[in-house]
C-alpha cells in the first residue's frame, strides 16, 4: 500500500501578460508624448538627428520596461512558491512523520500507518515508506529485546526464589555458628541478586515481585527495602507512622525505595550513614531518604528528575549508575508515587517519595485480628539476649509423638524472602470451617512441607526448641553486637533485613 498523495494546494497567479502590456502601453503614451514635445520645440538644425535619437531612447524603454515588470512579477511569484513550499516541508517535518512514527511505536504496521499519511507529492512519500521500514525493523528489534531481557529476568527471578528457599531449609537444619552466619550472608546476597532481576523486569515491562492480598505495614516495607541493598548497615531508619500499604502496590514502593536507598548507600562516604523519614500528611505518606554524600549539581538533579518522571523510557539514556532511577520511574508511574529531589540538610542529596493516600490503609489491630495476637505475645521471644553465652541448661522435656517441622516461637519462625508479614504462615479457614488454600505458593514449600513429613519420622532432634531458641538467640545477638560496636542500637542482621516479617507485630 502507498501513501495517498494530498492534492496540490492552489497557488497564486500573477497576471504577468496583462501587466507587460499595461507597462507597454504606458511606457509608449510617455515616450511618445516626450518624443513629440521634443522634436516640435527643437531648432530646425538639430531636429531630425533629435528625433532619430528620442525615438530610439523611446523604442529602449518600450522594451525595457514591460521586461522589468514581468521580472519583478515573477520574482514575487517565485519568492511566494518558495515560501509555500518551505511551509509544505515544515509541516511534514513537524506533522507527517511525527505522526507516522506514532504510528508505528503505537503497534501499527507498515502498510497501516503509511495509509494514514498524506504526503504533497511522491518524493514525500518515498520518504515516508522509507521511514516507515527503517522505524518498523527497529520497533521489532526493540520488542524482541526487551522480550528475551523479559525472559531471563523471569528466570532469574525463578532461580532466586529457588535459592531463597533452599537456604532457609539450610539455616533451618544447620545450628553451627559459622556455617549459620555464612548462610546469612548468602541470603542476604541472593536477596540483592532477587532485586537486580525485578529490576530487569521492570525495565523490561515484564512482571515484577509478586502481590500481596493483605496490606503491609511501613514498617515492614522499611525493613524489606533495607534488607536488599549492600550497605543496610548504615542505614537508620526513624518512622512511627502506623499505616500499611495496599497489598498490590506493596512490593513497588518496596522495590522504589530499595532502588533510592542503594543510590544513596553507594554515592556516599562508606562510613557515613543513610537516614530514612516517614512522615504522614494529608496527601498520603511522606519517606524522605537523606545521605551525606556530594552535593548534586543543578545538571544532575534535573537529570535524576527527568529520568524520574519521563513518560516513555528511552532505553539509550540507560547506564550502570542510572538504571535505579529508571526503575523508580517506571515503579513511580505504575503505582502513582511521586518522586523529587533536594539538597539534604545532612551535606548531601534528599529524595522524597510520596505514597498517595489511594495506597494507604490502616493495620487491623491485635483485637480485631485474633490470628495476628498469639505471635505478637511470644514476641518477646525472639529479643537477642543479654550477652552471645551459651545456651543455658534447661530440663529437656519428653519428645513428642509427631513433633511439627516449625516447632519454634512463633517470633523466630521465618517465612518466604518475599514475603514481608508473618501472618501468610496462618492457615486461612472458609465457612464450612475447612482451611483455604492461598496463591503463591512454591515448589519450594511443597519440599519444605515434604521434609517436614520425612523429619516427623526421624528420632528426635539432640537440642529442643527451648535450647534451639536460645542458641539461634544467642548468635543473633551476636551478629548485633558487632554493629553495635558502631554506636547503632537498632541495626539488624542481613536475615532480619531480607525477611522483614520476623519483625512485624
Amino acid at each position: 500500500m502507498t501513501a495517498h498523495t494530498r492534492p496540490e494546494r492552489p497557488r497564486p497567479q500573477r497576471p504577468a501578460k496583462r501587466q507587460m502590456v499595461l507597462a507597454l502601453l504606458i511606457t509608449l503614451m510617455v515616450t511618445g508624448l516626450t518624443w513629440t514635445v521634443a522634436v516640435s520645440l527643437a531648432d530646425d538644425s538639430v531636429r531630425t538627428p533629435l528625433a532619430w535619437g528620442a525615438g530610439a531612447a523611446a523604442l529602449a524603454l518600450c522594451v525595457a520596461v514591460p521586461w522589468a515588470v514581468h521580472g519583478r512579477a515573477e520574482t514575487r511569484r517565485l519568492t511566494a512558491e518558495l515560501a509555500e513550499r518551505r511551509h509544505r516541508l515544515d509541516d511534514f517535518a513537524d506533522q507527517e512523520v511525527p505522526a507516522l512514527v506514532g504510528r508505528l511505536r503505537g503497534g501499527a504496521s507498515t502498510d497501516t500507518a503509511l495509509g494514514a499519511a498524506r504526503p504533497d507529492n511522491n518524493a514525500e512519500a518515498k520518504v515516508l515508506r522509507t521511514l516507515a521500514e527503517e522505524v518498523g525493523r527497529a520497533e521489532a528489534g526493540k520488542a524482541a529485546a526487551l522480550a528475551a531481557g523479559a525472559g531471563a529476568a523471569a528466570r532469574l527471578q525463578a532461580l532466586t526464589i529457588g535459592m531463597l528457599a533452599e537456604l532457609r531449609d539450610m539455616e533451618h537444619r544447620h545450628g553451627d555458628e559459622d556455617v549459620l552466619g555464612d548462610l546469612l550472608l548468602l541470603d542476604h546476597r541472593t536477596a540483592q541478586a532477587g532485586r537486580l532481576a525485578d529490576s530487569i523486569a521492570v525495565i523490561t515491562g515484564a512482571r515484577s515481585g509478586r502481590r500481596w492480598s493483605k496490606p503491609i505495614v511501613m514498617e515492614s516495607i522499611i525493613r524489606g527495602a533495607m534488607g536488599r541493598i549492600g550497605g543496610y548497615q548504615r542505614v537508620r531508619s526513624h518512622s512511627t507512622v502506623n499505616v500499611a500499604v495496599a497489598g498490590h502496590a506493596a512490593e513497588g514502593v518496596m522495590h522504589a525505595l530499595a532502588e533510592l536507598l542503594d543510590n544513596a548507600a553507594n554515592f556516599s562516604p562508606p562510613t557515613a550513614e543513610v537516614h530514612v523519614y516517614v512522615e504522614e500528611v494529608q496527601t498520603g505518606v511522606v519517606i524522605t531518604v537523606e545521605d551525606s554524600g556530594l552535593v548534586m549539581s543543578d545538571v544532575a538533579l534535573r537529570r535524576a528528575e527527568r529520568a524520574v518522571s519521563a513518560k516513555e523510557l528511552d532505553l539509550s539514556t540507560l547506564s550502570g549508575t542510572r538504571l535505579g532511577l529508571a526503575v523508580v520511574g517506571r515503579l513511580a508511574r505504575k503505582h502513582g508515587l511521586r518522586i523529587s529531589f533536594r539538597p539534604s540538610a545532612r551535606g548531601g542529596t534528599g529524595v522524597l517519595m510520596v505514597i498517595p493516600q489511594e495506597l494507604i490503609t490502616r493495620p487491623r489491630s491485635p483485637e480485631e485480628s485474633p490470628s495476628r495476637a498469639a505471635p505478637a505475645k511470644t514476641a518477646p521471644a525472639a529479643a537477642p539476649l543479654p550477652a552471645p553465652t551459651p545456651a543455658p541448661e534447661v530440663e529437656r522435656p519428653a519428645p513428642p509423638a509427631a513433633p511439627a517441622a516449625d516447632d519454634r516461637p512463633p517470633a523466630t519462625r521465618e517465612h518466604s524472602p518475599a514475603d514481608p508479614t508473618g501472618t501468610d504462615e496462618l492457615p486461612q479457614f472458609g465457612e464450612s470451617g475447612l482451611p483455604k488454600r492461598r496463591r503463591g505458593r512454591t515448589l519450594a514449600n511443597a519440599n519444605r512441607q515434604e521434609r517436614a513429613r520425612q523429619d516427623r519420622a526421624a528420632p528426635a532432634p539432640a537440642h529442643s526448641p527451648a535450647e534451639s531458641a536460645a542458641r539461634f538467640g544467642a548468635f543473633r545477638q551476636a551478629l548485633q553486637g558487632r554493629d553495635r560496636a558502631t554506636g547503632d542500637q537498632t541495626e539488624l542482621s542481613p536475615r532480619e533485613k531480607s525477611h522483614p516479617e520476623e519483625h512485624t507485630p
